[in-house]
């Protein structure tokens, strides 16, 4: 085994700046320069093996609607439930540091490389939330009240972890039971699951965390749902999971919370991300537990490479389809596709919403913000063109800024960004999608031209009634500094 030197260093610079509180590009997780946590205190409550922490029902500053009858028959079918999203596991500490290599490929050799690491614990300024903190912040920030399943541990990264979020106005609910292992023989796999985001000269990323090393994911010693866990469920309108839940949670327990959501009619959205493929030729366990989400999931969200591996069909709205058709619950299956766009196909329709232009800093937190205001028109019973412009806005507005966590878009930033109405149409690719599918669906495309109406199957939806209705909307609620235009 070689042994490793490494000086870890600040975090780099972003487009030649000062580190701030946005510092680092980042493929999968979050990362970022930051203070340290604030002094604000929170309401901890300490079980034997995690933080349970409660947390005002909105954070200050942020959208908020009132869930009445107009909201749709969508949201009346979900019933009493006072939680807009839980999201389920993948709750961890991103560590970012500048490193002069990155992690060597060989197992043993990577396994050294990270218990380096663990030797010196960072500063905080390098530490950020991580996983689906980021959809939980970001859909918080549009005012959906958002609880974190999953488990984080009892000390300072469990802790820092509950600050941020509660200090965004997000509750926790601990995954485990008292009476599931003896604690004193559990070691590290209590601990705050951390994910080490390496970056070197060059800006190229690197990940080690310790579910890199074992075949049984991280918190293998979960086995059951407990009664807090079912009742978060049960009062959420949405349960959010994504790939990366699996390197944490048994594929058992992932289906429990799919079966139990079902019951009690939960919907489920379900982002695989990178992971999806390997899922797929998993372990039987796996393989079973991602088959029930893209079969009982109401909404699946997908990348276009993902959807393409998944079906093997290269056409967006063709690989949605057949997603659909597969699918016993699924309504929605949204392809995302970067600076192009976003299609959201159904059994009868297609929207299609071109991306906004933006100088992009940093893509990491996109997809997870984009899927916060995917939920936001899904509870609101929005258009579902609305919608996915919506979506585009907070990812892109996401993506002018350095990393995700606290980074995520705001509101005031979203809504600049939807005024500003740049809108990325690459004509060539929409109006070859259009004419491939125009006889099958009816279309709904969103256009910067101010022309409103249809032409046989394609109704057209400018930009400008859009943004003109949805600051509206958002005036309404009394948010600060949001006014028409």
């Amino acid at each position: 085994m070689h042994h490793h030197t490494m000086t870890l260093k600040s975090p780099i610079k972003c487009n030649g700046l000062s580190p701030s509180p946005s510092a680092l590009p980042n493929p999968r997780l979050i990362h970022a320069i930051f203070p340290t946590v604030s002094s604000k205190k929170s309401s901890w409550i300490f079980n034997r093996k995690g933080i349970e922490v409660s947390v005002p029902k909105h954070p200050p500053n942020s959208l908020c609607f009132n869930h009445n009858s107009s909201d749709g028959e969508r949201l009346r079918n979900l019933g009493v439930k006072d939680i807009d999203v839980a999201t389920l596991g993948n709750l961890c500490v991103d560590v970012v540091l500048n490193v002069p290599n990155l992690p060597p490929d060989s197992f043993e050799e990577r396994k050294a490389y990270m218990d380096l690491l663990s030797k010196s614990p960072p500063d905080k300024k390098f530490w950020e939330a991580g996983g689906n903190c980021n959809m939980a912040i970001a859909a918080a920030r549009l005012g959906l009240h958002c609880t974190a399943i999953g488990h984080v541990g009892d000390e300072i990264y469990g802790r820092f972890l509950v600050d941020v979020l509660h200090n965004e106005g997000i509750g926790t609910v601990g995954m485990s039971e008292d009476n599931d292992v003896d604690i004193e023989s559990s070691g590290a796999s209590y601990e705050t699951l951390l994910c080490w985001v390496l970056v070197d000269p060059l800006q190229r990323h690197g990940f080690c965390s310790r579910a890199d090393f074992s075949k049984e994911p991280a918190f293998s010693w979960m086995s059951k749902l407990s009664s807090e866990v079912k009742m978060a469920i049960k009062k959420s309108k949405i349960l959010f999971c994504n790939g990366y839940g699996f390197d944490e949670l048994a594929p058992g327990l992932i289906s429990s919370a799919i079966k139990y959501a079902v019951e009690v009619g939960t919907s489920i959205f379900f982002d695989p991300g990178p992971r999806g493929k390997s899922l797929s030729t998993g372990t039987p366990e796996e393989q079973k537990a991602f088959g029930e989400f893209l079969r009982m999931s109401d909404v699946l969200l997908l990348t276009l490479e993902e959807a393409e591996s998944l079906t093997g069909i290269g056409n967006p709205v063709l690989a949605g389809q057949e997603l659909l058709r597969k699918g016993i619950r699924t309504k929605w299956v949204i392809v995302k596709m970067g600076a192009t766009g976003s299609i959201l196909i159904t059994m009868s329709t297609i929207s299609c919403a071109p991306a906004f232009k933006v100088n992009v800093v940093d893509t990491v937190g996109c997809g997870d913000s984009f899927v916060a205001a995917i939920a936001f028109g899904f509870i609101h019973n929005l258009p579902m063109v609305y919608t996915l412009t919506i979506a585009n806005a907070v990812g892109a507005a996401t993506a002018m800024g350095c990393g995700a966590g606290r980074n995520v878009a705001t509101l005031k930033r979203v809504t600049e960004l939807m005024k500003a109405a740049n809108l990325n149409e690459d004509d060539k690719f929409w109006n070859e999608l259009i004419d491939e599918n125009l006889d099958t669906q009816e279309i709904t495309f969103l256009s910067k031209m101010a022309v409103n109406g249809s032409n046989n199957r394609l109704n057209r939806v400018s930009l400008q009634k859009v943004v003109s209705e949805m600051l509206r909307k958002f005036e309404s609620a009394g948010v600060t500094g949001v006014s028409p235009s």
